[in-house]
């Protein structure tokens, strides 16, 4: 399933919408070339889960943890592609829901249950983001992003 944004508070929108349907244990894995809005996404998924705290990108520190209904992890991968070690990041899952950013350079430290997000630039303001289920518990949020 594809969705199409047309701005930064429509990106927003379909996080906070993702993120009224996550639980406790959700993996969120997102993939996409830089400033394709894995943030801005991750920015709604926070504001659903009544985060408080500014969302921004992990890059240099690689794990940020804010505090809402639900903790929220969210992970960027980007500096890990050539760490081929387990960081730990799965125990984190269990207690929270997790967002990792260039996912594809961890995947294979996480079990197969989890929601792919790929993001597309298309231009400026317009991003492609593509859902695919990778778990029966998936496959209900992606038909409730529909």
């Amino acid at each position: 399933m594809k969705l199409v944004s047309k701005s930064e508070k429509e990106t927003i929108a379909i996080g906070e919408k993702l993120g009224r349907l996550l639980k406790k244990g959700s993996l969120i894995a997102l993939n996409g070339d830089l400033a394709c809005g894995k943030t801005v996404l991750t920015k709604g998924i926070g504001k659903a889960l009544n985060v408080k705290e500014v969302i921004n990108s992990p890059t240099f520190t690689i794990l940020k943890i804010y505090e809402g209904d639900l903790t929220l992890y969210h992970i960027d991968a980007y500096r890990l592609y050539e760490n081929p070690y387990d960081l730990g990041f799965e125990e984190y899952r269990d207690s929270g829901i997790m967002v990792i950013e260039w996912f594809d350079y961890v995947k294979d430290n996480f079990d197969d249950e989890y929601l792919e997000i790929n993001m597309r630039y298309i231009d400026d303001t317009t991003r492609e983001m593509e859902f695919i289920s990778h778990g029966k518990e998936y496959d209900a949020i992606v038909k409730e992003m529909m």
